[in-house]
């Protein structure tokens, strides 16, 4: 949290200083809150909810399928009310991803329910017990590990021969998945629930969007009341207007960019590896870059925060482990499908990129130098 405080601090200034434009969100979850001022007026706790909730409802089976949608405070509020509705204390929640470990938000909902927790990421050891109650799968990892079609087909065939509901966590997959890998929808291949997050790679607030099954998001809007995670008139205004303005093309003509930078790139980190709106670099393969015999100072974590912190004090580039929740991935992805990617050209990326891991080489040895900047 004190990292997470010590960026926005510095993000604060910054824009009070030299305005919006000098700040390039990377992140690939900049959102945005993209209403009308015909709204404005609307947002008030019984209007907003009479006048968007339909809208809500269109707009949202159109993005996601299904039969009714609900808009929650978070996508993990979404998850939380979820288990909620439909986990007893005991019972047990299997979730498969393309690659572990888990988004924390789903492991700690399932523990606050005082459920039982397993995870997969192969087939082969994929397995049900009487206990199970609901099945997760992440379509898309927080890396951008999107789920092969066979293994989905597969958990949901399995999950249903037993009656077990399935819940997609497609938080970045709604988009990722169906616009550039030409999936289907995850109610289309027979999901209950799909979640997404309205703030990543399109332009609404931070938020989760559910849809499914109408009885069951009956249930988990009951839970979801019961205890705050709904989201708010304002929230719901900013997802259908963000739903409204979607526009799938933009990421596609975001993908030869991203194939030329990431083979640029490639000649700066020997790890650099391709996502589907970008390119990344881990923790482990950062650290084998600054300092292949070792550190003592740092972990591969702080390693990883420091380089983000330097891109964005030196550079002005937003990316995850700067600004991020704790339990956020440490990994370093740009996402050239951003809206700020359009205002920054390739060679500034490739530059601040280069400066920044001079930087950290530099200043890794000083612990104290190290501190200031990842805390002050």
């Amino acid at each position: 949290m004190k990292r997470r405080e010590a960026a926005l601090r510095f993000i604060a200034a910054l824009l009070n200083q030299e305005g919006r434009s000098s700040l390039y969100d990377l992140s690939g979850l900049a959102g945005g809150f993209p209403v009308k001022k015909s709204d404005l007026n609307l947002l008030e706790t019984y209007s907003g909810p009479a006048i968007f909730s339909s809208n809500l409802q269109k707009e949202g089976t159109q993005h996601l399928g299904g039969e009714k949608v609900a808009a929650f405070n978070r996508t993990s509020a979404a998850i939380l009310a979820t288990l909620l509705a439909l986990v007893k204390p005991g019972e047990e929640v299997i979730h498969y991803l393309p690659e572990l470990p888990s988004h924390p938000s789903i492991p700690r909902s399932v523990k606050l329910q005082g459920a039982s927790y397993r995870e997969f990421d192969n087939l082969q050891d994929f397995q049900l017990t009487d206990e199970t109650s609901l099945v997760i799968i992440t379509g898309s990892t927080m890396d951008h590990k999107v789920l092969p079609l066979t293994d989905f087909n597969r958990i949901i065939q399995i999950s249903h021969a037993k009656q077990i509901p399935v819940m997609v966590d497609d938080a970045s997959g709604a988009r990722i998945r169906t616009v550039i890998y030409d999936q289907p929808r995850a109610l289309d291949m027979g999901a209950d629930l799909v979640v997404t997050s309205t703030d990543k790679l399109m332009d609404g607030p931070r938020a989760g969007l559910m849809a499914g099954n109408s009885s069951l998001i009956d249930r988990i809007q009951d839970k979801a009341h019961q205890f705050g995670l709904e989201a708010q008139p304002p929230i719901v205004a900013g997802i259908v207007r963000a739903l409204e303005n979607f526009k799938p093309q933009r990421i596609l003509d975001s993908l030869e960019r991203r194939d030329k930078l990431h083979k640029i790139a490639g000649n700066v980190f020997k790890g650099v590896e391709k996502t589907p709106t970008g390119f990344m670099i881990s923790a482990a393969n950062l650290e084998n870059e600054i300092t292949p015999e070792g550190n003592d100072n740092l972990t591969k974590r702080e390693l990883a925060t420091l380089m983000a912190m330097v891109l964005l004090r030196e550079h002005h580039m937003v990316t995850i482990p700067a600004v991020g929740m704790p339990g956020v991935s440490d990994t370093i992805r740009l996402d050239i499908s951003s809206k700020d990617a359009e205002r920054v050209d390739d060679n500034q990326i490739i530059q601040a990129l280069k400066e920044s891991l001079e930087v950290v080489r530099e200043i890794i040895p000083d612990e104290e130098a190290s501190l200031s900047v990842l805390y002050e």
